[in-house]
């Protein structure tokens, strides 16, 4: 019987393959600079839209934070983890804590004691805004009057307006919010306002109100680097704003491909169940 589970849950494996090296994942993209070995130059000057602005389009996706960035240059494998390990898994933990309200802290406490079962992850339900800064890779389509980013994970989508437009007065809660943006120079700003009262800021369930505001700071360093400053203002949950920086690298070779949640129905299929 176990043999036959192997035998299911590899055939099931080879077929995922199978499917995966048929959606153009390795097809050359054009209009990339390149090196004189034909490598894509992550290092050459960020391109400028028709109206002089940075040009913030391409695959992005998590590098490392701020403080990696700062030391010597490492290797991807450790960057990634380095990553992992300060800003996805979680913004503050209870050594290095954010400055929650009294009742914020006992609720992320509360929720690590139950391992963080109730996450919006687990349950196929999108993630917020600041954890899709931390997880997977993004498509940035830069237009006129908007900003458009495609997610991989469970094929989520954001839409910055850049059009002059205010934000909503009283919006009504959202599990992405309503976001508009501008640029002061060569960083583009954006603020979103309107998020539910149980969002998830990270994994370990950082919380954030319906009264909060984030602020995020786009700054294309060059080609294959852009910087993200994300702060959170929301008196409700936290005595203070705080302000955490992160590195996005681009990955110009690569296409979204399907990522849906499907609510844990492979699990049956998996050795040993």
């Amino acid at each position: 019987m176990r043999a036959n589970r192997l035998l299911s849950a590899s055939l099931l494996f080879c077929g995922s393959l199978q499917l995966l090296s048929a959606q153009w994942i390795t097809y050359p993209s054009p209009g990339i600079p390149r090196t004189r070995d034909g490598k894509p130059d992550l290092n050459a000057p960020v391109a400028k839209t028709a109206d002089g602005k940075p040009d913030l389009s391409g695959m992005w996706e998590p590098w490392r934070t701020a403080e990696a960035a700062r030391a010597d240059d490492i290797a991807a494998t450790p960057a990634a983890i380095g990553f992992v390990k300060g800003i996805a898994i979680d913004f503050g933990t209870p050594t290095n804590g954010l400055p929650w309200q009294p009742w914020a802290a006992e609720l992320v406490a509360t929720r690590r004691a139950n391992s963080f079962k109730d996450a919006p992850d687990g349950k196929c339900l999108p993630l917020s805004p600041p954890e899709l800064t931390t997880v997977g890779i993004r498509q940035v389509i830069q237009l006129p009057g908007q900003i458009v980013m495609l997610f991989e994970k469970d094929q989520m989508f954001r839409i910055i307006y850049t059009d002059g437009r205010p934000l909503p007065v009283d919006p009504q809660p959202s599990w992405l919010g309503y976001s508009v943006g501008h640029w002061e120079g060569n960083v583009l700003v954006v603020e979103t306002i309107g998020l539910r009262d149980d969002t998830w800021l990270d994994v370990i369930g950082n919380p954030m109100t319906s009264a909060g505001r984030m602020t995020e700071r786009y700054k294309r360093l060059n080609y294959g680097t852009m910087e993200i400053e994300l702060t959170i203002d929301d008196a409700k949950a936290f005595t203070r704003p705080w302000t955490v920086k992160v590195q996005h690298r681009i990955n110009p070779e690569a296409q979204l491909i399907e990522g849906f949640c499907e609510n844990e129905r492979d699990q049956k299929h998996m050795p040993g169940n």
